[in-house]
């Protein structure tokens, strides 16, 4: 893995500066510095959705072990403007930059985090255009380089082998993951994506329900009759934040339709492994990690029940701040016309 880590740790820092995160604008710090300029630091993490609350689980795991800080206060921010209309409802991409932005804002100015985490394919895809990228001001990583990063190190060490990307439609219709991986040699011809709508929905209703089984059986359908007529390994990766909660039904699906031993691949703790390799060396016997969940979009009952049994089992402590969540409806504020909304 220490390979993996130190091409990763390369192909991020190139693909900020093309995307437009490093500019002319210095940054107030990376947040390597901060945690060597003070004990306690703030990471925001933020998705279109509840998906991203995996990588804070993950976050709140592996740091008290890690002493790079005295205190982590870690802060999930829901990134979506209203229950109704998802980033995926806004046909152009110009209202997604703008209902971002303003979600960043706000993320900056009540929390001013030390590092913020795009725990989310969706955001990720279009995040360098926004003005908070071009202004630089807190270190700001995204999942979707660490994703392609990922496919591609997993294909290389696996000859003949097909990826098969599985994503919102909007990540798959952007085709940044195939960008990314044909930029670094991998033969489009070997690359798949597959989009999966609604998908999300039904995994935060229940990521082991039979409606979440039958969506991910037929997109795996969908995908392997799509496959080149070429026969090798598969490499399946999960490149949404919330297909990682339905990981066995994933495995067990391809395994019912003559694929065993699949290799799933989801890059969630990848962005806990950042942290704590910018965060070395230890500094403290410990670090206190407190969780916080924010949503300007109101969480139900059955959602936080069915997310809070996956989290816990990880971390409770994440399971426990989803529980007692607080409702922000002013967190931000962005006018869309129905004109705007994907008919």
């Amino acid at each position: 893995m220490n390979h993996l880590r130190r091409a990763f740790a390369v192909f991020t820092l190139v693909f900020l500066s093309l995307s437009g995160c490093a500019t002319g604008t210095k940054r107030a710090s990376s947040f390597a510095e901060a945690v060597k300029a003070r004990p306690d630091v703030t990471i925001v993490v933020t998705d279109s959705g509840l998906g991203g609350l995996s990588v804070v689980a993950d976050l709140a795991a592996r740091l008290p072990e890690s002493g790079i800080a005295r205190s982590a206060r870690v802060v999930f921010v829901n990134a979506l403007l209203d229950d109704a209309i998802g980033y995926n409802d806004l046909e152009d991409e110009a209202d997604k930059v703008r209902v971002f932005d303003a979600a960043l804002a706000a993320m900056e100015s009540r929390y001013r985090p030390d590092l913020i985490l795009v725990a989310c394919n969706t955001l990720s895809v279009f995040y360098g255009k926004t003005e908070h990228a071009r202004r630089g001001m807190t270190e700001t990583v995204s999942i979707v380089p660490m994703g392609a990063e990922l496919i591609q190190q997993t294909l290389k060490a696996t000859p003949d082998a097909t990826a098969i990307i599985f994503a919102t439609k909007g990540t798959i219709d952007s085709g940044a993951h195939r960008k990314l991986l044909v930029e670094r040699g991998v033969p489009a011809g070997t690359i798949v994506g597959q989009p999966c709508p609604k998908l999300t929905g039904a995994i935060e209703r229940g990521a082991h329900s039979e409606e979440t089984a039958v969506r991910i059986r037929g997109f795996v359908e969908e995908a392997i009759g799509r496959l080149p007529e070429k026969k090798g390994p598969l490499v399946v990766s999960l490149n949404c934040t919330h297909f990682g909660y339905a990981r066995p039904l994933w495995e067990e699906t391809f395994e019912k339709l003559g694929y065993p031993g699949v290799k799933v691949l989801d890059p969630n703790p990848l962005m806990t492994d950042l942290v704590l390799r910018e965060g070395a060396p230890r500094r403290f016997p410990e670090t206190k990690v407190t969780v916080e969940v924010v949503s300007k979009t109101p969480i139900t009952p059955a959602v936080k029940a069915a997310l809070g049994a996956l989290l816990r089992t990880t971390s409770p402590a994440t399971a426990d701040a989803l529980e007692r969540w607080t409702h922000a409806p002013d967190l931000f504020h962005v006018a869309i016309e129905p004109s705007a909304l994907v008919r």
